[in-house]
């Protein structure tokens, strides 16, 4: 099988020219290296995060290379094997055997749970590591595979923060959200996501009047829309995929469904700046609980200004993906091996805290990083503002959406 990997963004960011590649398609470093796998959907329906996640990766491996390499592998350069996903989970299984037979140590990926899931079972007969970059269903660290490390918080996580914030939020605004609608993807991780704020927003006071699930892809929201409007929610909370979510925005601007909040929890579309761009009058005050980087930190602001040199939008696929190959090239440095079992061993023991991501020391429980933690964002203008935690708030929430 053959592909393009024609996004201008990846190949500014990469280096690289307009070429066909095979798969794998291995972006060489000189002298000797270590490989490392990076699975994503490059084409398909995900295909614009999985491409954004494989020029994270390529930053990160720049970086390090260009900082001297593996130093306890007497300075081996990061050699990336990219692999096609397509989007689809049986190709995410069996490109697992393609990453295996090109020797790679460990390999990063893969965009959505129900790749991640099937791509982690397949890596198992290697002792394949795979650190997942994005993977937020709870079954993908509630299975016992040793190869299976999860960087990011999962959406049992991540909905239990939102929950929180949501109150201190509704609180502060004197309890003026009573209601909510959930709209939300019917895989994994939409749907427990819909489980759990069914089960806690009563608690708050909050009376969830509708609950709207559908598949990825979907096209049409019309009919989504108008059950939002007809249910009268204050607010809605959506979890769904960058394309969906924003045909969700859009139509429900279209049959002008008129909300307190839009708060969404993993929204595709909610903390991406091409969301933004592309619907500035739609996205206003948009409120997500999601991956974030920490934007203080010396390589949070090197990675900005090297995905602005290359033409790329900063995104969370971005940004998690450049630390998921830190946490690789940290395991790396304390096992000085590129044997697969090994690495295993130094990811299962790792205490990494030098990531860009807003977390402490890195610590794998049963394959979960436990020291993992989400952050609330607000696009305001034409930017996406962190608002929660206050540590790293680059401005304060706005909340509920101001009256016109």
């Amino acid at each position: 099988m053959n592909f393009r990997i024609d996004r201008r963004d990846l190949l500014k960011a990469s280096g690289a020219l307009a070429v066909t590649l095979a798969t794998p398609s291995i972006l060489r470093a000189q002298g000797a290296t270590v490989k490392v796998g990076v699975l994503e959907p490059l084409t398909g329906n995900l295909a614009y995060n999985g491409t954004q996640s494989a020029a994270g990766a390529k930053f990160a491996a720049d970086k390090i290379n260009a900082a001297g390499g593996i130093k306890s592998m007497n300075g081996a350069q990061i050699e990336l094997v990219v692999v096609d996903a397509q989007s689809r989970p049986e190709v995410a299984a069996s490109s697992v055997d393609t990453l295996a037979q090109a020797g790679v140590v460990a390999f990063t990926g893969a965009t959505a749970s129900a790749l991640g899931l099937a791509s982690s079972q397949a890596a198992a007969k290697y002792d394949l590591a795979q650190v997942f970059s994005i993977g937020t269903a709870e079954n993908i660290v509630q299975r016992g595979l040793p190869n299976v490390f999860r960087f990011t918080p999962g959406v049992n996580k991540c909905t239990s923060v939102a929950l929180e914030n949501l109150k201190l939020l509704n609180e502060g605004a004197g309890n003026v959200v009573k209601t909510a609608a959930i709209v939300h993807e019917d895989g994994p991780f939409g749907s427990n996501m819909a489980k759990i704020m069914a089960a806690e927003l009563p608690k708050q006071g909050i009376e969830v009047v509708e609950t709207i699930s559908h598949p990825t892809p979907h096209r049409d929201f019309s009919n989504i829309a108008l059950r939002v409007k007809a249910s009268k929610a204050d607010i809605l909370i959506p979890s769904n995929y960058i394309n969906e979510y924003t045909l969700m925005a859009r139509s429900l601007r279209q049959q002008r469904v008129e909300l307190k909040a839009i708060y969404s929890i993993l929204g595709g579309a909610a903390s991406n700046i091409k969301f933004v761009r592309e619907n500035q009058e739609v996205a206003q005050y948009v409120m997500d609980c999601n991956h974030w980087y920490d934007p203080n930190k010396e390589d949070s602001k090197a990675l900005a200004a090297a995905a602005s040199a290359a033409g790329l939008d900063l995104t969370y696929d971005v940004m998690v993906s450049y630390a998921t190959v830190q946490v690789i090239a940290d395991a790396l440095e304390r096992s000085g091996s590129d044997d697969r079992k090994k690495m295993l061993e130094a990811l299962a023991a790792s205490t990494f805290d030098q990531s860009i991501m807003p977390y402490g020391p890195t610590k794998f429980v049963n394959g979960d990083n436990v020291n993992s933690r989400p952050v609330n964002t607000q696009i305001r203008g034409e930017k996406i503002e962190l608002v929660f935690p206050k540590e790293f708030a680059s401005a304060e929430p706005v909340f509920p959406i101001p009256a016109k």
